[in-house]
């Protein structure tokens, strides 16, 4: 008996009414599991790719609140924006030396690539398309250069190594477009053995000192043409004075009126051995 004297109150509950309240909440939550497994929410940036039994949809889905039937069709999100991978390998020059590339790959998934990418190949996109075949197209660039122009002719390699990716990468059928759009290889750093490196800075060392030799034979030859053409100049020069005073005695008192300072000269002579004149400005004997 209970503190106050009365009986306490069963509460009896029949199998057939706790099996209704148990299968009532069973059915509760799988509703509201099915409610919430028939939408999902294709994030900004990507594209889906609707699966039902197993059944890949021939079109992406995409962004935005999306339906589908709870426990048989999922939808799986791939991305389409531009992604970046640091990629380091090596390769070989046609002079067989070994190169060591540090390069950057930009790429990206096209829209109309999402559904074949996902229904046809296996694996991340990045490790089992793209990075073998970038690989493969900078060993191709590699083989046809020198160590030496590796690093000089960076740039080309890049190019190279670019185009044979997107060429090894494909198209997708019917001309969609590529499988795999590449934006961009960066080389970032190519680097050579010590010895290699060591050679080429003695070579490269060795070529600026021969073209300043070069450059030093040149200068010497034209100041030698130069000379050689003044002194021919001036010969000619003096045969010409000397043709026309020959031709003309008045050409010498010419170049004296020309020469002339505007001071009269003073003709003494000289010795009686050597029987040479002497001109003495007029101003000099004033001064004495």
């Amino acid at each position: 008996m209970s503190a106050y004297g009365r009986p306490p109150k069963t509460i009896t509950i029949s199998p057939r009414t706790l099996g209704t309240y148990i299968g009532g909440a069973i059915l509760l939550f799988v509703l509201i599991v099915a409610a919430s497994s028939s939408t999902t929410v294709v994030e900004p940036g990507h594209r889906g790719v609707r699966v039902t039994l197993g059944r890949v949809s021939p079109t992406f889905e995409s962004e935005g609140l999306k339906f589908k039937m709870p426990f048989i069709t999922t939808i799986n999100q791939v991305s389409v924006r531009q992604q970046t991978e640091e990629l380091v390998t090596e390769c070989y020059s046609s002079d067989l030396q070994q190169v060591k590339a540090s390069m950057k790959i930009l790429y990206r998934i096209p829209e109309n690539a999402v559904v074949p990418l996902y229904r046809d190949y296996e694996g991340d996109d990045y490790q089992s398309l793209i990075a073998p075949r970038v690989v493969e197209a900078l060993k191709e660039a590699a083989s046809t250069q020198s160590a030496e122009m590796i690093v000089q002719n960076r740039d080309a390699i890049k190019l190279q190594t670019l185009q044979g990716t997107r060429e090894k990468l494909g198209e997708l059928p019917n001309g969609a477009g590529p499988v795999i759009s590449i934006e961009d290889i960066t080389l970032s750093d190519l680097a050579l053995s010590a010895e290699l490196n060591t050679a080429i800075e003695q070579k490269m060392t060795q070529k600026e000192a021969a073209e300043q030799a070069r450059f030093v034979q040149k200068q010497s030859e034209i100041e030698a043409q130069t000379a050689i053409i003044k002194a021919k100049g001036e010969a000619e020069s003096i045969q010409i004075r000397g043709k026309a005073l020959r031709e003309n005695p008045a050409f010498l008192k010419l170049q004296i009126v020309e020469k002339w300072d505007g001071t009269s000269p003073l003709v003494v002579g000289g010795d009686s051995n050597s029987g040479a004149n002497i001109l003495v400005p007029m101003n000099d004997l004033k001064r004495k």
